[in-house]
């Protein structure tokens, strides 16, 4: 399927249809006037008016609007869909709802389990929040609630959002979502954990439920473009990084296209790991991202190596054994995805040419 013509007709403006390949059932009945999400007493999180619940049939619920989060709610509100979800600051959440989104603050150790009820309206459900170190997934603690409430409402699809990490040791192997996990880092077994109860969560509900296994994510403001021009240092994580023949990365577009097709085509318990087609390595993307900015701004900047200046052989044999090139033919396959950025060449490319000049 050519994803220009999937997107034209997956997000209409409103009031929104439901692409054929959907089941009707995502046709929503209108709701009565006097129906709205809990806690809209407090202002907290509401439809507006009768009129925005009943033409927006499709509500999202996004745990956690983070980068990808972000990005995927102004797609959707774009294209007529109410959209909800939760931060963690107060801050952030005023940012948010000044750009007409329903915002939750989320308390990652002790979740507000106000939060499910309003899940009970929704219709979509991306589940964007990392695993807490002696906790878990910090929604799944609650398992129970959060199945009474779903059970008796309107949602009918879901997606967690995890990462390649939980494949762990490959030896640079070519790995598929039927490979063995092996997570090495406790964040990793984390994910893993999370990605079997978020499915078995779906499975006991009989809601299409699938889970993403996303390489490393960048886009505009989080790339390596982004990362030179402010001359920031990198983290300990991304210096170790650096050095790996293989590194897996997507395009944040190309994640939201693909939750886009999954939407069209929903399924039960399918996996999906969201990469590009060139894990190529760390080293390689940030040269090619110092050539950009020369190309566009010469002389503007004082580019600093990322580069470590020695590697220890023990450690370079190692970080090579936990390499691996990651396949996204399902992704191709089954959802129809043509990537918008196969490659970081691309990708980088679009992100320097949609930038204002930078204070150097």
């Amino acid at each position: 399927m050519v994803m220009s013509q999937l997107s034209a007709q997956f997000l209409a403006p409103p009031p929104v249809q439901v692409c054929k390949s959907l089941p009707t059932s995502l046709l929503l009945p209108r709701l009565p006037k006097s129906e709205s999400f809990p806690g809209a007493s407090t202002g907290v999180l509401r439809f507006s008016t009768e009129t925005e619940v009943s033409e927006s049939r499709n509500r999202m619920f996004i745990l956690g609007m983070g980068f990808v989060g972000q990005f995927l709610a102004q797609d959707l509100k774009n294209h007529g869909w109410v959209v909800s979800g939760t931060c963690t600051s107060a801050f952030k959440k005023k940012k948010l709802e000044e750009r007409g989104l329903n915002m939750y603050l989320f308390d990652t150790n002790e979740p507000e389990l106000g939060v499910v009820n309003a899940l009970k309206h929704s219709t979509h459900l991306l589940v964007s929040i990392p695993p807490v170190v002696g906790i878990g997934d910090p929604m799944l603690q609650h398992d129970e609630f959060l199945k009474s409430r779903i059970r008796d409402g309107d949602l009918q699809w879901l997606c967690y959002l995890s990462s390649t990490s939980v494949y762990g040791d490959c030896s640079g192997k070519l790995v598929d979502e039927d490979y063995p996990t092996s997570p090495a880092s406790e964040s990793a077994k984390l994910r893993l954990a999370a990605e079997k109860g978020w499915l078995n969560l779906g499975s006991e509900l009989g809601l299409s439920a699938q889970v993403f296994r996303n390489g490393g994510i960048y886009g505009p403001g989080r790339s390596a473009v982004d990362t030179i021009i402010k001359q920031g240092s990198l983290s300990e994580s991304q210096r170790m990084r650096i050095t790996r023949q293989y590194t897996s990365r997507v395009h944040v577009a190309d994640i939201c296209q693909a939750l886009k097709a999954s939407i069209q085509m929903p399924s039960l318990g399918r996996i999906y790991n969201i990469v590009d087609d060139d894990p190529a390595p760390r080293a390689q993307v940030f040269a090619f991202a110092r050539d950009l900015i020369e190309m566009k701004w010469p002389n503007h900047i004082e580019v600093r190596s990322v580069l470590p200046e020695s590697v220890d052989p023990l450690v370079e044999k190692a970080r090579r054994k936990a390499e691996k090139r990651v396949s996204n033919a399902r992704m191709k396959k089954e959802l129809g995805v043509m990537l918008l950025h196969p490659t970081y060449r691309s990708g980088l490319q679009s992100i320097i040419d949609n930038m204002e000049n930078p204070d150097f």
